[in-house]
């Protein structure tokens, strides 16, 4: 039986054992691998203890401790632990060695953590606590040792074996078999442990590194797929040299090896030596990958890479620490996308995420500190507000002290803590010292939950030429955050004045607001400022700021920092998307249109305007609005996608029009997207439907010059929320076209799901009886059944709650093959507090249904107990 007892933060205390070194043996089988682990263990006080080992769905063949076989009756064992008692080894002194015999069933573990079969190739996944379903161990991250680890296999079958470290032997065996012997001389947690055994083609190259070293890379992937990996071959090597040019951080060993595999609940994962990547986040060529999945790949390759030092070489001391290596190593990764893309576009697809999914994460039941204080089953942490908050809470810390004093504080950080597993409090005193900055207040953002929300008030006096702002802020108070302390928070601003010739000047300002409530006063002010606040967003905070049209139509066209551009734009369409889910009357003002018509006209770079013409999601202006109708908020931003389209429809072709002739004469990411956007609201419109239709063909046309599966998707996108006519013929040719290539069906599933559609219930059912659809691989379940949740809001708040019904039926099946996806398929289902309360009740009595479950996972059990005493 799993433990379904919670763990407290403040219940840590050290192993009281600690383990030097690893030495594994694994012989692999689909259903009967032996693992052989000798462990070299010493104890770590004089206190007379028990050595407890965690240990699921293994099963134990023998124990040795210093060589005398253990019977059954010397040492205890159940469904999660194997005890050794004290008294085995009372007189020890010093190391003594455990040899412990292990067999697991890699074909039946669907759960993807542990060791498993993805398609023909063995895997392991051991992050958070995945070694445990290996062999048993101190399962936890402040324990680390040097592994030296043995893989045998059949030879024809798998004749790659992959492990962590450094290639140290290799050899053929009797019966078909070999072996190789890896060793990885760095201390590791054992979550960072990997094992591989497949037969895959390889892409080799390598890096010289800063101090000359030469390490070999090499990326494995399915048979065929060799040509999708250049892609991912070039970022890895971007990323080495980045992270040397910007943070002086090398590589530490001799080879870096990538495997992508199908069957992965990651996206994925920075084990030491040996990075194991869900295939999506490798495999790219012209014909089948997005430009979206271009830079996707691209970054995450980065963040796997950045992981070496933040994360591997200075690890978590606990799993409540898990933001000090993810929430640093995604500011990371959004630094150097930043540095190798838009910084002004990366900047705000980082904020579009923060918005729409992390304010509603910390709005919901399962709204926790970037570093919790309970848990239950630790991969439901494994979320936006410990990764993507967490970056925003390393980007204000950047802010605050500058980039020299973080790069420092970053250097100290490494020199303290190499080889160790540390506290996100000393990640904070190492930038406290190297800056010389008193940032104990700034550590409260580690400790409060919620998105603290800044009310902004504002004086100017004509007399004294001067402007005063007044911010006050506010952290959410729940039952179990009661007095909420004031946060460190760094504002930047630009104020906008007209200058001596009449023309709108700006300057900017940065305000550290450390109070409740506190006044800024901004001397020889000549006239009344406009304001653009949260320059760059510098903080993840909501704004109360009484700004008119105008002010905010002056941002957009004047500011000259480029988020506060686009957020003047996103807070006009959400004002008008609100006023259109209470007031059927309102009439949309035209000068939404003229900036509109002002903005395709610019010479803004393409993928800003791009952005800035998007409107904000469904889930983003739900968060927003409290109890309301989700389909009069469906309705609201069709009826203002629809506004646009007409008014700006003459702009708005010709824009695409000149973006699809510019397409043809070059690979211009932005301008696709441009493009894309113009083709998403013209195909609202009855006479520009065929744009549609024209651009699929074109991007299928079979011509090497044209096919784009970024136009390709755009086109079936577009047909698929207005379910034209067209849609079924597209549907069925890209089936067709792709039913042999796992990732671009994966999209055409997707596709399925957010058809808006009478029959969409019906369409899923048959969608679910596909020969290609499988529950247990976590992309395809992904791809349909959360895509449907997330990309179809008209249908999935169904007002008979029929969309929650099918959400809810899939979760009850994976709850039994993979716990970990059923988990986070369920998010919008807990999310119910924005809605009205017809909807409320429909979405609870599904998590009613759902909590009923006779074998509930500990995955969905801490999210319904979260959700339903909320």
């Amino acid at each position: 039986m799993t433990d379904s007892s919670p763990r407290f933060l403040s219940d840590y205390s050290p192993s009281d054992f600690n383990i030097s070194h690893v030495n594994l043996t694994v012989t692999l089988d689909d259903k009967n691998t032996q693992v052989v682990s000798e462990l070299l263990v010493t104890k770590a006080n004089e206190s007379l203890c028990d050595l407890v080992l965690n240990g699921e769905h293994v099963k134990l063949i023998s124990i040795t401790l210093e060589n005398q076989a253990l019977s059954a009756q010397q040492y205890e064992i159940n469904d999660t632990h194997l005890t050794l008692p004290s008294s085995l080894f009372s007189k020890t002194q010093g190391e003594f060695k455990v040899v412990i015999v292990t067999e697991v069933n890699p074909e039946e573990n669907t759960a993807l953590e542990g060791l498993f079969k993805s398609g023909e190739a063995f895997c392991t996944q051991c992050e958070a606590e995945g070694f445990r379903r290996i062999t048993y161990y101190l399962d936890r991250p402040d324990v680390m040792a040097t592994f030296t680890t043995k893989v045998i296999a059949n030879k024809v079958n798998y004749p790659y074996l992959l492990a962590n470290g450094n290639k140290i032997d290799s050899g053929d065996l009797a019966e078909g078999m070999h072996f190789v012997t890896w060793y990885d001389p760095f201390p590791k947690p054992c979550y960072l442990f990997a094992l591989v055994a497949g037969n895959f083609d390889l892409l080799t190259d390598s890096f010289t590194t800063s101090s000359g070293r030469e390490v070999n890379l090499e990326i494995f992937v399915d048979q065929g797929n060799l040509h999708k990996a250049e892609h991912a071959m070039t970022s890895l090597k971007k990323s080495m040299a980045w992270d040397e040019q910007v943070y002086g951080l090398e590589y530490d060993l001799d080879i870096y090896m990538i495997v992508a595999v199908d069957f992965f609940n990651m996206g994925a994962m920075e084990n030491k030596g040996l990075n194991v990547f869900n295939s999506k986040y490798v495999l790219a060529d012209s014909d089948c990958a997005t430009d979206s999945d271009y830079f996707n790949i691209e970054a995450v390759i980065a963040h796997e890479y950045f992981h070496n030092w933040t994360g591997n070489r200075v690890t978590c001391r606990d799993w409540f620490q898990l933001s000090l290596k993810e929430g640093l190593t995604v500011f990371r990764d959004q630094q150097f996308s930043a540095d190798m893309h838009s910084s002004a576009v990366t900047r705000i697809q980082n904020v579009r995420l923060l918005r729409a999914q992390q304010f509603a994460e910390d709005a919901g039941p399962m709204a926790h500190p970037i570093r919790p204080t309970k848990v239950l089953e630790m991969n439901n942490f494994y979320t936006l507000t410990v990764y993507e908050k967490g970056a925003e809470v390393i980007r204000m810390l950047h802010t605050l002290i500058g980039a020299e004093n973080f790069r420092k504080g970053m250097d100290l950080y490494f020199k303290r803590y190499d080889g160790m597993a540390v506290t996100c409090d000393d990640f904070i005193d190492a930038m406290s010292s190297a800056s010389a900055k008193d940032l104990s207040q700034f550590k409260l953002w580690y400790s409060q939950f919620g998105t603290p929300q800044i009310n902004v008030s504002e004086v100017y006096d004509t007399l004294t030429k001067t402007y005063q702002l007044t911010l006050s802020q506010q952290s959410p108070v729940t039952k179990s955050q009661l007095d909420p302390k004031a946060l460190h928070i760094p504002i930047k601003l630009e104020l906008l004045l007209p200058d001596s010739e009449g023309k709108m000047a700006s300057k900017s300002h940065m305000l550290e607001l450390t109070e409740q409530e506190q006044t800024f006063t901004f001397n020889d002010v000549t006239t009344k400022p406009i304001t653009a606040l949260l320059a760059d967003f510098s903080a993840p905070v909501k704004l109360t700021f009484e700004q008119d049209e105008q002010s905010l139509y002056t941002i957009i066209n004047h500011a000259q920092n480029s988020f506060c551009r686009w957020d003047a734009g996103q807070q006009l369409l959400i004002s008008y998307i609100k006023r259109l889910t209470i007031d059927n009357d309102f009439v949309l003002p035209q000068a939404l249109i003229n900036s509109i018509d002002t903005l395709l006209t610019s010479k803004n770079e393409h993928a800003f305007i791009a952005e800035q013409l998007q409107l904000p999601s469904f889930d983003e202006v739900a968060g927003l609005i409290d109890k309301v109708s989700p389909q009069r908020l469906v309705e609201a931003i069709k009826k203002l996608s629809i506004f646009i389209a007409k008014g700006a429809q003459e702009n708005l072709l010709r824009t695409y029009q000149y973006c699809q002739e510019q397409g043809r004469l070059g690979n211009n990411v932005g301008t696709r997207s441009l493009k894309n956007i113009c083709l998403q609201y013209l195909s609202l419109l009855t006479t520009s439907q065929s744009l549609a239709q024209k651009q699929y063909d074109l991007a299928n046309n079979g011509l090497v010059q044209n096919e784009n599966m970024t136009d390709s998707l755009a086109a079936l996108t577009c047909a698929a929320k207005i379910n034209a006519e067209s849609l079924t013929n597209q549907l069925s040719h890209f089936e067709n076209k792709w039913q042999d290539t796992t990732l671009v069906m994966d999209k055409w599933f997707a596709i399925n799901a957010s058809v808006e559609t009478e029959t969409i219930f019906e369409h899923l059912d048959q969608l679910m009886e596909h020969p290609l659809f499988t529950l247990k691989n976590p992309n395809r379940a992904r791809s349909l059944i959360g895509a449907f949740a997330m990309n179809n809001p008209k249908y999935f708040h169904c007002p008979t709650g029929r969309g929650y019904e099918f959400l809810a039926a899939q979760i009850a099946k994976l709850n039994t093959i993979n716990p970990q996806v059923a988990s986070r398929l369920i998010t919008p289902l807990i999310q119910f507090k924005s809605f009205e309360a017809s909807h409320q009740i429909l979405m609870k009595e599904q998590l009613v249904k759902l909590h009923n479950l006779p074998e509930l996972s500990n995955d969905l059990k801490e999210k319904l107990d979260a959700a339903l005493a909320d």
